[in-house]
């Protein structure tokens, strides 16, 4: 099963998969996508099975996982890779918004594997492969949501692979840096007049790259596959110096304007609340 399958890192994993000979049973919620992939993959003589699917929605998620057992019932691999992302200050996110990154990013994933676990261990060489992120390892700002979610399936991740792999079942933490999809440009924006920043082209992955890579690292069973020489640099900088990147992360210019600017503000308060009490005096 490969969540996320319709387009970037997802499709691309979905081909190179088909091209080893797997059957598939592909998820996402843009059905006119997926089909298109799965008339692909068919046409070329892979066995594809499909299922539109909405992430935030846990109960879609459940008929999901009815679908597989009633059709497919078989199980050896599972990729989850759908994800989306916020950007924007956190302060201005909505508890519905932090629901629904988190529904699709790190609890349908857990909902999914917890479903299949009892069935993974009776497969003698059972995956399981999470789409993490170094932004699970370093944080960035305006990026909260998305953060707090790959930092919670790198950990659930490790935790499966601590219990279970003594038990057979291969389990692993793909962490790549920026990668060339839709990502940014489909992230929802704190404000409507902002764009996501994209990275640079030249500092990301391509799709294939990455599904290349993670394929590499299933097949070796490995606990953590880092991708791109960012995520290499981010990860080391935060292992050897976490200071420096803490350091980078509180200077700033803005933050000596705005704090000067709170005082200021509260000097005015203060000021007007002392010609209050003064005032009152001088009327009793």
């Amino acid at each position: 099963m490969l969540t996320g399958a319709a387009s970037g890192i997802g499709r691309a994993l979905a081909q190179q998969l088909a091209e080893a000979g797997c059957r598939l049973y592909l998820v996402d919620i843009d059905q006119r996508a997926l089909q298109t992939v799965a008339e692909d993959l068919t046409t070329a003589g892979t066995t594809v099975w499909t299922r539109v699917c909405d992430l935030s929605v846990a109960a879609d998620v459940d008929n999901m996982l009815a679908d597989f057992d009633e059709r497919v019932g078989i199980l050896d691999l599972l990729i989850n890779n759908a994800g989306v992302a916020y950007y924007g200050p956190t302060e201005q996110m909505s508890q519905q918004q932090w629901d629904w990154l988190m529904q699709i990013n790190l609890l349908s994933p857990i909902q999914i594997t917890n479903h299949f676990l009892p069935h993974l261990l009776t497969r003698p060489d059972a995956h399981i492969a999470n789409m993490c992120s170094i932004s699970g390892m370093v944080a960035g700002g305006r990026f909260a949501a998305y953060n707090t979610s790959k930092f919670g399936l790198i950990g659930y991740t490790e935790a499966l692979r601590a219990e279970y792999g003594r038990k057979g079942i291969g389990v692993t933490a793909v962490c790549p840096g920026p990668v060339t999809t839709n990502l940014y440009k489909s992230a929802a924006a704190g404000r409507k007049d902002t764009s996501v920043p994209e990275p640079p082209p030249l500092l990301s992955a391509t799709p294939d790259q990455v599904a290349h890579r993670t394929l590499h690292a299933i097949r070796r069973n490995k606990r953590q596959q880092l991708i791109t020489p960012m995520a290499y640099g981010l990860y080391y900088m935060k292992k050897l110096t976490p200071g420096l990147i803490d350091f980078a992360s509180q200077v700033s210019r803005k933050k000596k304007k705005r704090l000067a600017e709170l005082q200021r503000r509260e000097d005015e308060r203060l000021a007007q609340a002392s010609d209050q009490t003064h005032n009152a005096k001088d009327a009793a």
